[in-house]
């Protein structure tokens, strides 16, 4: 006869088992295929964190393929992921993570503090030299904890850390990549995310399949099919045709034949993004653009609202500054008006009473309806430019290393805050900044510092007031990608999270699942 104490015991350990089981049964089990057809070819660079630019499209990559500490998740603009949980000391010096227990990369290694560690340490990506600057050291306290230990207090350590603001949060495995180099990651890459690598034929694929052991639950779709597609016109014919689920960033036209069929849907995207024309030789005494009347003549002869009806099917409001006005602390002000005769005079006061010749103007691939249209305003007032496009990697890096001349288009989407926006584009050691102004940088100190939210906010308002003065940039409206969904999908999730333009991969469901 068994003891009431070892019954007790043996009922307990049969209830766990029973709920053990009763977890890994409701755990989805992967069915069905997916293929999103992109607006870009998908460089190998976006399977490594590392090196990641400021720009939101390769994290639809890297959130398929890898994890952070803390990242947007549905309905969190950062929730907790890899790190169950967080803290912050009282006097904003140091953050400290708890990572879940039994995390695995994609190959069975643990997910450790000491990973955490190394992809920080390892991370030269946009905002790097921000975190280099103001973490004085990272110490890993135990394989689940890691603590990162700043010279001062920062109040946007966790935007720069834990948002799409910068890739510096992502973990990678330390010993795979020890053992492979970074080309090897590049070329096989090993993540803790939702989905696993399988092939990449450049140009044309990435095959990734379920990760059945991801911490949030397994994805709901066994594989993903990501199409370098940059022709919108062939992005659409595939959503027609079956042949796409998703088509990624269609322009104004395409778009509008999305909404008339009625098999698909149309989805505008709610992420954090902008374009803007940057003046690059606006620094350089020498050049036209040197002088504030001709930026200010761009800035007139722009016709915002025609720009968003040719290229985003209206539905990108115009803009008056370059921090998207869903971001947090982002000034909330009116776009220049369209005004033609006005940005004519301004050609004339300026000496150009016949306009000028300002060479080329590159545009960021694939937003082609946008430039044009602003080109066409630009020729109508006297500004005659000459539209040279670019691939896309070669626009980041030509622009990363100052080779962009004269005029050209450009669109940002990472999220963040004003302060992580100003970091990198407007303060004068910016990654992607042309110049600057020491008044300006002063002021982008001043706010790193100040811990006070209401303090910080109207600094970092004076602060794009000023680049609205200075006509530093022309913006032009905040992009809402243009989301095609085929008629298979029952949950696409493009909107679920947060400042994202892209579905929450493992929460994708196809009809009938």
């Amino acid at each position: 006869m068994i003891s009431s104490p070892r019954r007790l015991v043996l009922v307990l350990i049969a209830a766990w088992l029973a709920l053990g089981a009763a977890r890994t049964f409701a755990q989805p089990t992967p069915a069905g295929e997916v293929v999103c057809a992109w607006h870009v070819t998908i460089a190998p660079t976006w399977f490594d964190p590392s090196t990641a630019p400021p720009q939101i499209t390769p994290f639809g990559i890297l959130y398929a393929l890898h994890d952070a500490l803390v990242r947007p998740l549905p309905g969190q603009k950062m929730g907790n992921s890899l790190a169950e949980s967080w803290t912050e000391s009282a006097d904003g010096r140091m953050y400290e993570f708890k990572l879940r227990r039994g995390l695995k990369f994609h190959n069975g290694d643990p997910v450790t503090a000491e990973d955490a560690k190394f992809s920080f340490e390892r991370y030269q990506g946009a905002g790097a030299r921000e975190l280099r600057s103001r973490v004085q050291r990272v110490e890993v306290l135990d394989p689940l904890t890691v603590r990162f230990h700043l010279k001062e207090p920062w109040p946007d350590f966790m935007t720069f850390f834990g948002t799409t603001a910068t890739a510096a949060g992502i973990v990678v495995p330390k010993k795979y990549l020890e053992q492979v180099g970074d080309d090897g990651f590049r070329r096989h890459p090993i993540g803790a995310g939702p989905y696993k690598f399988v092939s990449h034929t450049p140009g044309i694929e990435v095959v990734l399949d379920a990760y059945t052991g991801y911490w949030r639950h397994a994805p709901y779709v066994k594989r993903l099919i990501m199409k370098s597609v940059p022709e919108g016109s062939t992005r659409l014919a595939m959503l027609k045709k079956g042949e796409a689920d998703f088509g990624y960033a269609f322009d104004g036209p395409e778009a509008e034949d999305v909404k008339r069929d009625p098999k698909l849907t149309l989805v505008p995207s709610r992420h954090a993004s902008i374009y803007w024309i940057e003046f690059a030789d606006q620094w350089d005494p020498k050049s036209p653009w040197n002088d504030k009347r001709l930026r200010l003549a761009v800035n007139y002869a722009l016709d915002r609202k025609a720009i968003s009806d040719a290229g985003c099917a209206g539905l990108c409001p115009p803009a008056g500054v370059v921090v998207p006005r869903v971001m947090d602390f982002a000034l909330q002000t009116e776009p220049w008006p369209y005004d033609p005769q006005k940005a004519k005079r301004l050609l004339a006061e300026a000496g150009y009473p016949n306009g000028f010749d300002a060479g080329d103007f590159v545009p960021i691939p694939p937003f082609f309806t946008v430039a044009e249209a602003a080109v066409n305003n630009l020729s109508a007032v006297g500004i005659r430019v000459k539209m040279r496009p670019m691939e896309r990697a070669a626009f980041y890096a030509a622009w990363r290393e100052k080779k962009l001349r004269g005029l050209f288009l450009t669109a940002v989407g990472n999220s963040g805050n004003a302060a992580s926006r100003v970091a990198e584009f407007i303060y004068s050691k910016g990654s992607y900044a042309y110049g600057g102004y020491p008044d300006i940088d002063e002021l982008f100190q001043q706010q790193a510092r100040e811990r006070d939210v209401a303090k910080r906010e109207a600094l970092l308002h004076r602060i794009q007031q000023l680049t609205i003065d200075r006509v530093m940039f022309a913006p032009i409206m905040d992009l809402r990608a243009l989301m095609g969904v085929g008629p298979r999908l029952a949950e696409h999730t493009i909107t679920s999270i947060p400042m994202s333009p892209f579905p929450s991969y493992e929460d994708m469901r196809l009809k009938g699942q």
